[in-house]
């Protein structure tokens, strides 16, 4: 077998593990957020950063345009200079939290995204949304580390490999938008 059909198999496996109640649960959270009018944010590092980006654009764009309500939803990964002062005067792991604090009111909803489960900024930004009554959610991969306790709502995808846990984020993320894109004209 070669190695990109080892890997399609890989994968496929990691998907079909994915706990889809719990994606169900998810669409609840952002349905009740887009209902009653709730900011949205999503955070993550690395390729998670970029599945949060993507996330995001799909809800904004696909899941919202011409429609009757719309997703009030943020990624914290995408200001460039906020990430960059923060980063540089105060410290990394205040990258996500320090933009909340500007932002978050209770019963908004903060997911974070981390493979590993343990990146501090994203732990940190899920602590600071606990503590002030935010509806928290994780994807995580691996054991799911520090954050998927942390989160109120954790998709786990139990893979030890990151490529295959950024491709399960990533279909999950799918499932959510797309819900609201196909199943809610």
């Amino acid at each position: 077998m070669n190695f990109a059909q080892k890997y399609k198999e890989d994968c496929v496996k990691a998907i079909e593990a994915i706990d889809l109640e719990k994606v169900g649960a998810a669409i609840e959270v952002f349905r009740d957020a887009r209902e009653n009018d709730r900011h949205i944010f999503v955070c993550g590092n690395g390729g998670s950063a970029s599945t949060a980006s993507h996330f995001v654009c799909d809800m904004v764009k696909g899941a919202s345009f011409n429609r009757g309500t719309r997703f009030r939803i943020m990624a914290l990964t995408d200001s460039l200079p906020t990430i960059t002062a923060y980063s540089n005067d105060v410290s990394y792991d205040a990258i996500f939290v320090e933009q909340l604090k500007n932002f978050a009111k209770p019963d908004d909803v903060v997911m974070g995204i981390s493979g590993s489960g343990n990146s501090p900024n994203v732990l940190r930004a899920l602590e600071y949304a606990n503590s002030i009554g935010c509806k928290t959610l994780a994807l995580t991969g691996r054991d799911g580390g520090k954050l998927g306790p942390l989160a109120q709502l954790n998709i786990h995808v139990a893979n030890p490999h990151m490529g295959r846990i950024e491709d399960a984020h990533m279909i999950i993320c799918h499932m959510i938008c797309y819900f609201f894109m196909d199943t809610e004209k």
